[in-house]
């Protein structure tokens, strides 16, 4: 029989976090980029924001069928993950003159920069990972 302890969870990594440096334009006293501090969420999160990201679309003959806004649901997961700057703080927003983390996440950054921290926090909850990359890793 196998040995499951492996797989409690008191044996289980918690979140990864990490360091990324999501844009340039913000510097520190040095002058230096400061970095934003990212963490990764558990599926049980994950469905919570594509729950929040999904909208009843009225179809043929008036059937509702749930919808995936899908950048919806990229701000969502972003503004999960961002640790620092805190993205729900009332002063950072106000400075900004918005409301909301989505919000502000877009009113912040650039596009490329969106977009580059869309990418890296895909990374880090494991959506760039190929099932087949996974089976011959395990093979190998």
């Amino acid at each position: 029989m196998s040995d499951l302890s492996m797989f409690f969870a008191g044996n289980a990594a918690l979140e990864v976090t990490e360091d990324f440096v999501v844009s340039e334009r913000f510097k520190d006293a040095d002058g230096k980029p400061v970095p934003w501090k990212l963490r990764s969420i558990t599926e049980e999160q994950n469905s919570e924001i594509r729950k929040m990201s999904t909208r009843k679309v009225k179809g043929k003959g008036g059937i509702y069928t749930p919808e995936l806004d899908p950048a919806e649901y990229m701000a969502r997961l972003m503004t999960s993950c961002v640790v620092f700057p805190d993205l729900q703080n009332a002063d950072l927003q106000k400075s900004y003159g918005v409301k909301g983390a989505e919000v502000l996440l877009r009113k912040m950054l650039l596009p490329g920069e969106f977009a580059a921290l869309g990418e890296r926090v895909q990374t880090m909850n494991g959506f760039d990972q190929d099932i087949n990359d996974l089976v011959e890793e395990v093979k190998n």
